[in-house]
C-alpha cells in the first residue's frame, strides 16, 4: 500500500514533456504543471495562443510564477530518492560502516563523514550531499533564466533587424527618386552630379546591406549556441542529485562564456550627401516665422505615441513637463515658403506643418493625415528620424544645428533639409498637401 502511494505521489511530480521530476515547476491556465524550461522550449515556436502540451487547451498567458508548493514537494521527493540511494549497501563506507553523506568536489565521489575528515581527503573541498545538489541545481536554473532572456532578446533583435531591412530598402528606393527630382529642379540639363550622388547612395546601400546579412548570420549562430547551452543545462538539472554533482564540471563557466560578445543590431544609417545650390534656391522663399509657445505634455502625447507605434516602447521618459510645442502665427494656403529651426539642443523634437484645426483637437494621433512632420525620437541610446502622413522611419543621420522646412503649395509638397550638410532629408510626393497649414514645432530638453 505504501509503495503504491509513493509511486502515485511521485507520478504527480513528473513533467509529461520530459518524463523527469519537475524543475522550476509552473502551472498554466488549464491547471496542468510543467518544468518551466520544458514549457519555454515547447512554446518557443508555437503559434499564439500556445496550447497546453497535456490537454491542448489554448493558454494566452505565458509569464508564469514558479509554483512554490510543487517545487517544495519535488524537493521532498528528490530527498526521498537520494536517501533510498544512500541506504543501499554500496553506499556504506567499508572502513567505518557509515553512510556516505559527503561529496568530494575534487574526486567527484561520495565519502562518509569520517573519511572526509581523514588526512587523505582533509585538503579537499566537501559538501553535505543533501544540500549541495539542490544548491547547484538552483544555480543552474538561475543561469538558464539569464540564457533564456538572452535567447529571446537575440531573436527580437533579429526579427527587428529583418523588419528594419525591409523598411530601409524601401526608404532607399524612395530617396533615390527624391534626389533625382531635386536635381532636375536645380539642373534641368546637366546631371553629372546627380549621377555621382546616386552612385554614392547605391555604394553605401550595398555596404550596409552586407553588414546586415553578416549580422543575421551572427545572430542565427548565437541563437543556436545559446539554445544548445540551455538544453545542456536543462539536461543537467534533470539528473539525480549524485549524478548531477559528479557531472557538473565547468558547465556554469561555459554557459557564462556563451553570453559574452552578444551580437548587436546594425543601425543602417545612410550619410546624407550635399546637393549643391539647394539651400541657395530655397532661401529665395525665406520667411521669418513667429511662434506662440505652450506646455503640451498634457494635451499632445506625440513622442510617446511614436515610441509605442514604431518601437514597441511605452511612453516612459516621454511627454513629460519639459516638453513644449509651438504653433506659427501665420496660416499658409498658397505660394512657396521656407524657414529654418535650430534643433541642436533638443533630445526629442518635431517640426513641420499641421492643419489649422488639428492644433485645437488636443490630438494624440501621430497617424493623422492633417500633419506633415519630421520627428527625431530617442529610443534607448539611439536617435531615429521619422515622418508622418504616413508614419515612416528614415535611416539617415540625425541633423545637427538647423533644419529647414520648405512648403510648396504649387507642387503640393513639404520638404525637410539638413541645412549644415545642404542635403535633403525628405520631400513628400507632389500632391500630398492640399489644405491650409500652420507651422509647428515641438521639442524636449534634458
Amino acid at each position: 500500500m505504501d509503495s503504491d502511494f509513493s509511486h502515485a505521489f511521485q507520478k504527480e511530480l513528473i513533467c509529461v514533456i520530459c518524463s523527469n521530476y519537475l524543475v522550476d515547476p509552473v502551472t498554466i491556465c488549464c491547471g496542468h504543471s510543467f518544468c518551466r524550461p520544458c514549457l519555454c522550449i515547447s512554446w518557443e515556436e508555437a503559434q499564439s495562443p500556445a496550447n497546453c502540451p497535456a490537454c491542448r487547451e489554448p493558454s494566452r498567458k505565458q509569464d508564469f510564477k514558479t509554483n512554490i508548493l510543487l517545487k517544495n514537494l519535488v524537493t521532498i521527493a528528490r530527498k526521498a530518492s537520494l536517501w533510498q540511494f544512500l541506504s543501499s549497501e554500496k553506499q556504506i563506507c567499508g572502513t567505518h560502516r557509515e553512510t556516505k553523506k559527503m561529496f568530494c568536489d575534487v574526486e567527484k565521489s561520495l565519502l562518509c563523514l569520517l573519511c572526509s575528515n581523514s588526512q587523505e581527503h582533509g585538503s579537499h573541498k566537501h559538501y553535505p550531499i543533501e544540500g549541495a545538489a539542490e544548491e547547484h541545481r538552483e544555480k543552474l536554473l538561475e543561469q538558464m533564466r539569464i540564457l533564456w532572456k538572452k535567447i529571446q532578446e537575440n531573436q527580437r533583435n533579429l526579427n527587428e533587424e529583418r523588419r528594419t531591412a525591409l523598411l530601409w530598402r524601401g526608404d532607399v528606393v524612395l530617396r533615390a527618386q527624391m534626389i533625382r527630382n531635386e536635381y532636375r529642379k536645380l539642373h534641368p540639363v546637366l546631371h553629372r552630379e546627380e549621377k555621382q550622388h546616386l552612385e554614392r547612395l547605391n555604394k553605401e546601400y550595398q555596404e550596409i546591406f552586407q553588414q546586415l546579412q553578416r549580422s543575421w548570420v551572427n545572430m542565427d549562430q548565437k541563437s543556436k549556441h545559446l539554445k544548445e547551452m540551455y538544453q545542456e543545462l536543462m539536461k543537467m538539472c534533470h539528473k539525480p542529485d549524485v549524478e548531477l554533482l559528479q557531472d557538473l564540471g565547468d558547465i556554469v563557466a561555459r554557459s557564462e562564456s556563451v553570453l559574452l560578445h552578444m551580437p548587436q543590431p546594425v543601425n543602417p544609417e545612410l550619410t546624407l550627401g550635399p546637393i549643391t545650390g539647394l539651400v541657395d534656391r530655397l532661401n529665395r522663399f525665406r520667411v521669418e516665422i513667429a511662434f506662440t509657445w505652450e506646455v503640451t505634455n498634457h494635451n499632445i502625447r506625440l513622442f510617446g505615441d511614436v515610441r509605442r507605434l514604431m518601437f514597441r516602447r511605452g511612453s516612459l521618459n516621454s511627454d513629460r513637463s519639459d516638453y513644449f510645442a509651438a504653433w506659427g502665427t501665420w496660416v499658409f494656403s498658397s505660394g512657396k515658403h521656407y524657414w529654418e529651426l535650430d534643433v541642436d539642443s533638443s533630445w526629442d523634437w518635431a517640426l513641420g506643418v499641421c492643419k489649422d484645426s488639428w492644433m485645437r483637437k488636443n490630438s494624440t494621433m501621430v497617424t493623422s493625415k492633417d500633419i506633415f512632420l519630421l520627428l527625431c525620437v530617442k529610443v534607448d541610446n539611439r536617435f531615429s528620424l521619422l515622418t508622418t502622413s504616413p508614419l515612416f522611419p528614415h535611416y539617415v543621420e540625425k541633423p545637427l544645428g538647423r533644419v529647414g522646412v520648405f512648403l510648396d503649395f504649387e507642387a503640393g509638397s513639404v520638404s525637410f533639409l539638413n541645412v549644415t550638410r545642404s542635403s535633403l532629408i525628405w520631400s513628400y510626393p507632389a500632391g500630398s498637401l492640399n489644405f491650409p497649414v500652420r507651422p509647428f514645432f515641438s521639442t524636449g530638453h534634458r
